[in-house]
């Protein structure tokens, strides 16, 4: 199996984000979302790339169960908010659990959130989908979810996501997980939301 690229840290300081011209004021909302305020230049400086010709249109693809604990759907529902506001495109499954929560997230912060759905029609996607793509794949679907995906983060989940971690790591895609995720070589776990977020940032600062 292949392994992820290094994270973008060995790269990446948050000095170089303080000396970006180009970064935007914080929006309220993410400052409120964003407790470590270390954080704060580096999504302004997402936003901006992301409010211009530069954005980045490849999505981040969040995976987990469909029967999730509460504190997976916080997280993730936490995640699909940064992104939504961020202006940074999610996908996903489609249906309940993880995969509704981070849509949800999404959703109220006014981004864009596509399900690839397993059926072949759009009943049972959750509500919040901006595009709710039935592939009529099965669990097919899994490589989609993983190879479309920029980034993937990984919250809980069982051989389902495991299947999509796996493939997301041998096409070269890097997975952020929490929260009980399963264990696949490669993978980059952490403790706290504090840290994921972190990771993340600095995930989608090195899309640039």
């Amino acid at each position: 199996m292949g392994h992820a690229r290094p994270g973008p840290s060995a790269g990446h300081s948050l000095k170089d984000t303080d000396m970006n011209s180009n970064a935007v004021p914080l929006p309220e909302a993410l400052r409120v979302l964003l407790t470590d305020t270390t954080l704060h230049e580096r999504a302004a400086s997402i936003l901006a790339r992301q409010s211009g010709p530069g954005a980045v249109r490849q999505p981040v693809s969040v995976v987990g169960p469909r029967e999730a604990s509460d504190a997976q759907l916080v997280c993730a529902r936490r995640v699909g908010q940064l992104l939504g506001l961020l202006g940074v495109p999610v996908l996903c499954g489609g249906k309940n659990g993880v995969m509704a929560a981070v849509s949800q997230g999404v959703s109220e912060c006014g981004g864009i959130v596509v399900g690839l759905l397993p059926e072949e029609d759009t009943q049972l996607a959750n509500p919040y989908l901006t595009v709710a793509v039935p592939t009529g794949l099965g669990i097919i679907r899994n490589a989609l979810i993983a190879r479309a995906a920029r980034i993937m983060v990984a919250i809980g989940g069982g051989l389902g996501t495991t299947s999509e971690m796996a493939l997301a790591l041998q096409w070269g895609k890097p997975v952020l997980a929490i929260h009980g995720a399963p264990e696949v070589p490669g993978y980059r776990p952490f403790a706290d939301e504090a840290g994921l977020v972190a990771a993340l940032l600095d995930e989608l600062i090195a899309c640039a």
